[in-house]
């Protein structure tokens, strides 16, 4: 734009408002908060081969209570059910031991610290589904570098032994995070966009100062009914429906590799 001026040599005052409104909108605008998926993004993984991997491990600690492997993931997945599906009235985790309770006729009294004995041990064998990306450590190392706070958003499915393990085989820090989601104190989950709006009112969130990274299409994406912006993480991407790439809406994609760039290249422009 040129700049006009006017006599006795006064500065440009239109041109010199417009700038500082332009700066007031990218301060306003500035990614303040990060949330970030945990299964998939930094902890790269085939969501099924994992699955796969670590339920059968889980129902060989239930053979003693005399449930058939088939039967004990079968209710495992009617809980993830019930969990999904909550409506904010209870925990994700008492949720799940309600339905639990009602399917297998088993307490949760009699089996829940077993289940959380099976999370800090057998569980870790699973690590060997997951492929840790060390940039995913990098990338969250850069944003507090810049100030910037960052949210595990993870699926609150899991208690929070399973979670903070899994925190470990990614090779992230826990300490980092303002919060890490987990079963024990979450009323909803993904994909609905009321546990996204229960993490940001707990923090007071302004959606338009943050930004969500995760890897599945159906799940992470929801997010944008609340006004947050999304990346979508392309290395290990979930897309149970199938959309074609160029047809999901999100303002941004690529991969972990090319989201560290992005970061770099935002912070020397902002």
């Amino acid at each position: 734009m040129g700049q006009k001026r006017l006599a006795g040599d006064f500065a440009p005052i239109t041109v010199i408002s417009e700038n500082r409104n332009r700066k007031d909108d990218r301060k306003r605008n500035m990614i303040k908060h990060v949330l970030f998926d945990l299964d998939g993004t930094l902890l790269p993984m085939d969501q099924s081969e994992f699955v796969k991997y670590y339920m059968p491990l889980l129902a060989k600690r239930f053979v003693k209570y005399g449930m058939e492997p088939k039967a004990l993931i079968g209710t495992i997945w009617k809980g993830v059910e019930a969990m999904v599906l909550n409506d904010g009235s209870m925990t994700n985790e008492d949720a799940f031991w309600k339905c639990f309770e009602e399917i297998s006729g088993l307490s949760r009294a009699e089996v829940e610290q077993d289940t959380l004995d099976f999370y800090a041990n057998e569980f870790n064998e699973a690590i060997a589904s997951t492929k840790p990306n060390p940039r995913a450590d990098q990338v969250v190392k850069l944003l507090k570098e810049h100030g910037v706070k960052v949210y595990l958003a993870t699926n609150p499915i899991f208690p929070r032994v399973g979670t903070m393990n899994r925190i470990r085989w990614a090779g992230i820090d826990a300490e980092d995070f303002e919060v890490i989601t987990t079963y024990e104190t979450y009323h909803y989950c993904k994909p609905n966009p009321k546990y996204f709006q229960e993490v940001m009112e707990e923090f007071g969130l302004n959606p338009k100062e943050c930004l969500m990274v995760g890897n599945d299409v159906q799940e992470d994406l929801t997010i944008r009914s609340l006004g947050v912006k999304t990346y979508l993480l392309t290395d290990t991407l979930e897309n149970k429906k199938n959309i074609p790439l160029e047809e999901v809406e999100t303002e941004y994609k690529g991969t972990m590799e090319e989201l560290y760039e992005w970061f770099q290249s935002y912070f020397v422009h902002n």
